[in-house]
């Protein structure tokens, strides 16, 4: 019966620290207090698992290198010297011509 009394005022201290680490006590009645600091854990465990979510979503999409495609309409004007035309199709870069 001793155990049980202590477990159950370990809890009790566990709670009332949680609910004091949440924010100012809301009311002098314990009852509306407590209701209130299960709506404040239900805030911050919305808050958690948004957050988790958006860090799992950026680590899944870490340095995923995929390629950019960039096509060009590698049509040349006529007035345009023809070297220049061969300096600009011969870019050392990774865009794809079609």
């Amino acid at each position: 019966m001793l155990n049980q009394e202590s477990q159950f005022m370990k809890n009790k201290t566990l709670w009332r620290w949680w609910a004091k680490a949440l924010g100012e006590k809301a009311s002098k009645c314990d009852k509306e207090s407590d209701t209130i600091a299960i709506i404040r854990t239900f805030i911050f465990l919305t808050y958690l698992i948004t957050n988790a979510f958006i860090v799992a979503g950026v680590v899944r999409h870490w340095n995923d290198n995929q390629p950019i495609e960039i096509y060009i309409h590698n049509e040349v004007p006529s007035n345009l010297p023809q070297t220049k035309e061969k300096v600009l199709l011969q870019t050392g870069s990774n865009i794809s011509y079609n």
